[in-house]
C-alpha cells in the first residue's frame, strides 16, 4: 500500500467524484469540476487530497477568509458564495475549511487525520490565526427529541455520546465556537444543525505572513517494553497495538520498539535447540511486519519495529523494519553479532550501511552491538543522517553502558541526536534471554544549543513505559555552521577517511 498526501490537481476530479459520492451517499450532491478547477486556481495549495495507491479517496477543501472583512460566522452557503468562492482572500487570515470526505472503504486507515494534520500545518507555515469549519453533528437527530443542541454539544465534550464527526473534531484539538442553525439544510440526520469550529494558531505572528511547510520539530516515541508471556499471537498484536496507540495520541513522528521484542513468542518451543527456536520464531515475522505497517498507516505514524529474526537463503540474520505512514518498508540488517548471538543462534551479519529518507529528515539504524562501532555511525553521518534509531537489548548493567556511552558518543561525534529503546524484565520460558536492563533515552550534541548534559530525555531505569521527546532538526543545522567546535567540518581528512567498501 503507498498513500501520499499531496495537493489536490485539476486531474483528480474523476477520482474525487467517486470517492465523494460514496462517502456522501444521499446528502447533497458533489462538486461539480468547475467548482474544483476553480478551487485549485485561486488557492493550490489549501486543496489536500489522499492518495492510496494511485488513486484520491480522501479531499479536504478550504479558502482564505479575511476575518475583519467577511463574517466567519456566516452560514454555510453564504461563506462558499454558492460556490463562487468569490469571498477567498490571498491575503486573509483565517483557513476556512469548505470540505473534507473520506471514501468509506479507507476510513480504518484514519485519513481524515492526515488531512487535519496537513491542514494545521498548512496554517502554521502560512502564518494563518486560525482554521475555521463547519461540522456536522449526524447523531443528533437521534437525540433531538430529548434534549437541545448545546447539551448534545456538551455530552460529546464529556464523551457521554459518541458523536461520528464531532468526537472525532474535537480529538483534533478543535473547540466549538458557535451554534449555527439552518447550515445545511439538507442535512436531516444534522437536524440542520451544525458546529462552527475553530483551531487556533499557537506560531501566528501578526504582521509576518510567510510560507515555509518544512518541518524541523521531530517528536519520537520510545517504548520501553516489559517483557511478559503472550497465550497467543493476538495477545502480542494487542499489545504492540496498545503503545502505537498509546504513543501516537501525542502526535509523535516515529515510534521505537526495543531488539528482539518479539521473543516471548519463542516460549512454545524452549524445548527445542536455541537455534531451532530461533529460526521457529522466524516464521512469525512476515506476519508480524505486515500487521506492524498496518498499525503505522492507521496511527499515521513511523514505526521502527524493534528488530526480530528472519531466515533468507538458509542464513538467520536479525533485522529492524521501518514501517513508514505511508505504507512503504525499509530494512536494515544488524551487521555485528555478538559472540553469544553467533555461539547459540548462528546468527550472521548484514551488509549494507544507508540512510532512509522519510517524511521528517533522514534517519540511520543500528541494531545494539553495532552502536559500538564507530565506523558505521560516521559513514550515515557523511551520508547526511540526522537521527539513528538503536533499538537494543542487554541482559546486565555493564552490557547496557556499553550501548548508552557509545550511542551518546555517536551524538555528539555526529552531531545528531540518537535514540536507543531497550526491553526490561524477565522471561523464564525463554533460554538465553532470561532477564533485561534498560534505560532508554534520546541523546544529542553537546553545545549550548542542548541540554548541558546532552540527554534530551531518558526514562526511569527497568520499568515499563513510555519516553516522549521532541528533538528541533533546525539547531543541528546551526550546529554544523556555528557550533563552538565543528566535528564533522573539522576532520582532518588529508590524514584519514572512513570508507564504505561495499
Amino acid at each position: 500500500m503507498d498513500i501520499k498526501v499531496r495537493n489536490l490537481s485539476k486531474k483528480d476530479y474523476k477520482d474525487l467524484k467517486n470517492s465523494m459520492t460514496e462517502a456522501y451517499q444521499g446528502l447533497g450532491d458533489v462538486w461539480t469540476k468547475e467548482n474544483i478547477v476553480d478551487l485549485v486556481d485561486i488557492f493550490p495549495d489549501g486543496q489536500i487530497a489522499v492518495e492510496v495507491d494511485g488513486k484520491v479517496v480522501a479531499c479536504a477543501l478550504s479558502i482564505l477568509l479575511d476575518s475583519q472583512k467577511t463574517n466567519i460566522y456566516d452560514k454555510y452557503y453564504a461563506i462558499i458564495d454558492d460556490g463562487t468562492f468569490e469571498k477567498h482572500d490571498n491575503e486573509g487570515d483565517t483557513l476556512y475549511g469548505i470540505e473534507v470526505f473520506v471514501h468509506p472503504d479507507f476510513r480504518s486507515l484514519r485519513l481524515g487525520r492526515r488531512l487535519y494534520d496537513a491542514r494545521k500545518e498548512l496554517c502554521e507555515a502560512m502564518n494563518l490565526q486560525r482554521i475555521i469549519a463547519g461540522g456536522r453533528i449526524p447523531n443528533y437527530h437521534n437525540y433531538a427529541d430529548s434534549m437541545t443542541p448545546r447539551t448534545y454539544i456538551e455530552k460529546v465534550k464529556r464523551k457521554e455520546i459518541y458523536d461520528p464527526t464531532l468526537t472525532f473534531q474535537l480529538s483534533n484539538d478543535f473547540h466549538v465556537k458557535k451554534i449555527l442553525k439552518n447550515y445545511l439544510p439538507e442535512d436531516s440526520e444534522s437536524m440542520e444543525v451544525a458546529t462552527l469550529l475553530e483551531w487556533n494558531n499557537i506560531y501566528y505572528e501578526p504582521l509576518s505572513k510567510s510560507f515555509s511547510a518544512s518541518k524541523q520539530t521531530i517528536r519520537l516515541g520510545l517504548v520501553q517494553w516489559q517483557m511478559r508471556s503472550f497465550k497467543d499471537l493476538q495477545e502480542f498484536y494487542d499489545q504492540v497495538e496498545f503503545f502505537v496507540d498509546t504513543v501516537s495520541d501525542y502526535n509523535t513522528d516515529f515510534i521505537m520498539f526495543p531488539e528482539f521484542f518479539n521473543t516471548p513468542l519463542m516460549s512454545p518451543y524452549n524445548e527445542l535447540p536455541e537455534r531451532l527456536a530461533m529460526e521457529k520464531l522466524a516464521e512469525h515475522t512476515k506476519e508480524i511486519i505486515e500487521r506492524i505497517q498496518q498499525f503505522a498507516v492507521s496511527y499515521n505514524v513511523n514505526i521502527i519495529a524493534g528488530s526480530m529474526p528472519i531466515m533468507e537463503r538458509g542464513k538467520l540474520y536479525n533485522i529492524s523494519y521501518l514501517c513508514h505512514r505511508n505504507g512503504s518498508l525499509d530494512s536494515y540488517k544488524k551487521i555485528h553479532i555478538t559472540p553469544n548471538e553467533f555461539k547459540y543462534y548462528g546468527l550472521v551479519g548484514g551488509s549494507e550501511v544507508k540512510v532512509f529518507d522519510t517524511d521528517c529528515g533522514k534517519v540511520g539504524l543500528l541494531i545494539c552491538y553495532d552502536v559500538e562501532f564507530p565506523e558505521v555511525s560516521r559513514i550515515l553521518a557523511d551520508q547526511g543522517m540526522q537521527i539513528l534509531f538503536v533499538p537494543y537489548m542487554t541482559d546486565t548493567q555493564n552490557g547496557y553502558i556499553r550501548v548508552r556511552s557509545c550511542a551518546q558518543a555517536r551524538a555528539i561525534e555526529n552531531e545528531c541526536y540518537v535514540a536507543i529503546a531497550g526491553s526490561v524484565g524477565n522471561l523464564p520460558r525463554v533460554n538465553n534471554m532470561d532477564i533485561q536492563y534498560s534505560q532508554s533515552a534520546v541523546f544529542t550534541p553537546s553545545d549550548f544549543a542542548f541540554p548541558n548534559n546532552a540527554i534530551k530525555a531518558e526514562a526511569t531505569p527497568n520499568t515499563e513505559m513510555v519516553l516522549i521527546a521532541d528533538v528541533d532538526l533546525s539547531a543541528l543545522k546551526d550546529l554544523h555552521e556555528y557550533g563552538t567546535v565543528k566535528i564533522l567540518q573539522d576532520r582532518r581528512k588529508d590524514l584519514y577517511s572512513v570508507n564504505l567498501l561495499k
